[in-house]
């Protein structure tokens, strides 16, 4: 177990009313965010900056819902190229994740980004977030119970990114851009018979499955360049529904497993002089024929920081997310992942207080 002396993630009396204090369960990298469960509760993955690494590599964890904590990482990718969007296999022997670690010029690439990095230190420069899409990234599947090669399920040119697998683990969603820009595909989970789903200018990506399987919840800027908001279609892609709009940002939705509640993170973007600062939201809705919200966005953190990349457990008692809340004594707070155990009679009422009429 990795001990480490960690200043309190206190939460406010606002935040107290939704979730319980947050505590930190990673460390002994430079960044780590974007985590999901294993069907069990036993295990999160998630992705993480080495210290001796430019870009975020996959790593499991133990998790214990008791007592969540610190806990060693292990490492599951290769340790080269970009690597993002872990997700268990249902049955948790399998880890699916992107990976640009065939790049032919992987080591090229990966020596350009950390000269950029020591340039960067030595000037004192902090540079805006921007994600790459990048056109060696691929699918990947990691056998967690004996010792084998990667298995690759995507060889198309382009980027092939920001993958899950359906809630029985017979299809999987992901991310390409190989028709010319990011849209939305599903296939069978061994990568094969692939099907678009979207087919829109500009990016729809981030998608989930709902837990019943029947919808798929995603982000995408096709409304307003850059400015994401949150997109709900039916499994086969029909029947879009767009959940929010405006000079708002809204991204990385995901599904409770037993409330009809969406979670993601959200800011307002409508003043260019002011920096937008991100919370988590929670909505609650109704499907028939079509999806449909029925109660207003409920905020349920208002940290400084940045709380983004919401997930709920299997058991939606707990949400885990990435934030910069506390950090090592003596150093800047980074992006790290916290849980929480939600106040469900809370957001509930919350959520009933706030529906429309």
């Amino acid at each position: 177990m990795l001990l480490l002396a960690v200043c309190p993630a206190l939460a406010s009396d606002y935040e107290n009313k939704f979730l319980s204090e947050p505590v930190r369960i990673t460390s002994g990298l430079k960044k780590a965010g974007e985590g999901y469960f294993a069907g069990d509760m036993s295990r999160i993955c998630y992705q993480g900056i080495p210290s001796d690494k430019p870009f975020y590599q996959i790593f499991i964890q133990p998790f214990l819902p008791s007592a969540p904590r610190i806990s060693e990482p292990i490492r599951v990718s290769t340790g080269q190229g970009r690597t993002t969007c872990a997700w268990f296999s249902p049955d948790g022997k399998k880890l699916l994740f992107a990976s640009s670690h065939l790049d032919p010029k992987v080591e090229e690439t990966e020596a350009k980004a950390m000269a950029q990095i020591r340039e960067d230190a030595r000037t004192g420069r902090r540079r805006r977030y921007q994600w790459d899409f990048d056109p060696h990234m691929d699918l990947f599947i990691a056998d967690l119970e004996r010792a084998s090669p990667l298995k690759q399920l995507t060889d198309s040119p382009g980027y092939d990114a920001e993958c899950s697998f359906s809630p029985d683990g017979k299809q999987l969603l992901f991310v390409s851009d190989r028709d010319g820009d990011p849209d939305i595909y599903v296939a069978k989970a061994d990568g094969s018979h692939v099907r678009q789903l979207t087919d829109h200018p500009g990016y729809d990506g981030g998608p989930f499955f709902s837990p019943d399987g029947q919808w798929i919840a995603y982000r995408t800027d096709r409304q307003e360049k850059d400015l994401l908001q949150i997109h709900v279609m039916r499994a086969d892609g029909t029947g879009d529904v767009a959940l929010t709009k405006g000079r708002s940002v809204h991204w990385a939705p995901y599904w409770h497993p037993t409330k009809p509640w969406l979670v993601w993170t959200g800011a307002d973007h409508s003043d260019p002089t002011a920096r937008p600062n991100y919370d988590l939201w929670v909505v609650q809705f109704e499907t028939d024929q079509s999806f449909t919200t029925c109660s207003e966005l409920l905020r349920i953190t208002d940290h400084p920081g940045a709380d983004v990349l919401p997930v709920f457990s299997p058991d939606g008692n707990f949400l885990m997310w990435t934030a910069s809340r506390d950090g090592e004594a003596g150093k800047k707070p980074t992006s790290q992942l916290y849980v929480s155990t939600l106040k469900i009679k809370n957001i509930e009422t919350s959520l009933r207080e706030n529906t429309k009429h």
